[in-house]
């Protein structure tokens, strides 16, 4: 895939913006640290972001495909790099200027995700997106992996303000070097207004039944088991095995455990590759599970390796199958209902899984949490279209 070279490009643009994603929240914490920021104003600075988040992702995929995916990409990048000097600014000095500043990332960060999701379909000819996807959630969980150290490394030779402007540049390359793509948006006499189209690309959604599905069982995975976990591995690492070796294992063999699930869904085809998604995502159940129990820490950091590994092999066919089976004037849309669903109650499952575990205890959660990561894609691969993720073509009257 690296020989392309409009591949290459939309590679590294896409590892840019992963990279300044998850880097910022690395560096905010470095500001707590020199007391730049509070923990509370660190959590109204990354709410914030999350927000913005969640206001452009809908927005976007309208956008992106009203207009031209490269140049949605292009703007989204634009906003992200050149407002985040202004988060730098405002550490301790504003929270409000901190915190308006991140929300305008969240939103160039929303807005590119659906885009990006939509120009792959354009730039990667269909026979290959399957190792396209595999190559482009590689870069993510590698940075997720290197983002941290290096982070901590470059803070050695930089101020904060420094790296939070580094986070900037990224962005601002993540704007600027990715391929242009073949989308020809419809003519602009034959557009209805935005909640029309937005609505359209709901109708479009419900037209595959095993979308929905699959969005279901990966929102309530991440909803529960991720969050879940999120929450009380450090808590378990902390008061039964007394030691924080336990929660860097287990965050460790999950990225791990997800490289080598990238590595190996693309060399490999399933022959019923729906199905094998959605064993792959139930994998997560094993992650609650491992806490539930007193166990040696070996099984827990084993089950966070299998988790890493089954998310992967879901992420990479659901994916490639969203490119293909969507219709592609509606691609950015239905892409973003993926990531406003799924990503988008994260947040929401974690500011619910601590006053849970207050009021029933972390036992009761974790239980019914490893029940939903197992049985909602269980659930999911019954639709019938599941089997595949493919949809049925329609039958034409004659």
């Amino acid at each position: 895939m690296f020989r392309s070279l409009p591949f290459l490009r939309l590679w590294t643009g896409n590892t840019a913006s992963g990279l300044a994603t998850w880097a910022l929240p690395f560096i905010l914490g470095l500001a707590v640290l020199e007391r730049s920021l509070s923990a509370v104003d660190l959590g109204i600075v990354l709410a914030a972001r999350t927000a913005g988040f969640l206001v452009a992702v809908p927005v976007a995929g309208v956008l992106a495909d009203r207009y031209s995916r490269r140049g949605v990409v292009l703007w989204a990048g634009l906003v992200a790099g050149l407002a985040t000097p202004l988060i730098a600014v405002g550490m301790g000095r504003s929270v409000l200027v901190t915190a308006v500043a991140a929300a305008v990332v969240g939103v160039g960060q929303g807005a590119c995700r659906p885009a990006f999701q939509a120009l792959t379909a354009e730039v990667i000819a269909e026979d290959r997106r399957q190792q396209a996807n595999a190559a482009m959630t590689l870069a993510v969980r590698v940075t997720t992996l290197v983002a941290p150290g290096l982070t901590a490394l470059l803070s050695q030779f930089a101020s904060t303000s420094a790296l939070v402007i580094g986070t900037g540049v990224l962005w601002l390359g993540a704007a600027l070097i990715p391929p242009p793509g073949s989308f020809v948006p419809a003519p602009a006499t034959s557009r209805v207004r935005f909640f029309g189209e937005f609505a359209d690309g709901l109708r479009e959604a419900r037209r595959h039944p095993w979308f929905l599905a699959g969005l279901g069982a990966l929102t309530a995975v991440i909803a529960t088991g991720y969050s879940a976990t999120g929450v009380v591995l450090p808590l378990v690492s902390r008061d039964r095995y007394d030691t924080e070796a336990v929660l860097a294992a287990g965050l460790t063999a999950y990225t791990v455990g997800a490289l080598v699930g990238a590595v190996v869904i693309a060399r490999r085809r399933p022959k019923r590759q729906g199905w094998a998604a959605l064993i792959g995502l139930g994998c997560y159940g094993f992650a609650p599970l491992s806490l539930l129990f007193p166990v040696h820490p070996a099984f827990v950091v084993a089950a966070y390796a299998v988790a890493g590994l089954g998310i992967e092999l879901f992420n990479v066919p659901w994916f490639t199958a969203t490119q293909r089976e969507v219709e592609p004037g509606k691609l950015a849309r239905v892409s973003s209902l993926d990531f406003l669903f799924s990503y988008g109650l994260a947040p929401a499952g974690l500011a619910l899984i601590a006053p849970a575990i207050d009021l029933f205890g972390a036992a009761p959660v974790l239980a019914t949490c490893a029940v939903v990561c197992f049985a909602a894609p269980a659930a999911a691969a019954l639709v019938p279209s599941s089997r595949d993720f493919r949809t049925a073509a329609p039958i034409k009257s004659v």
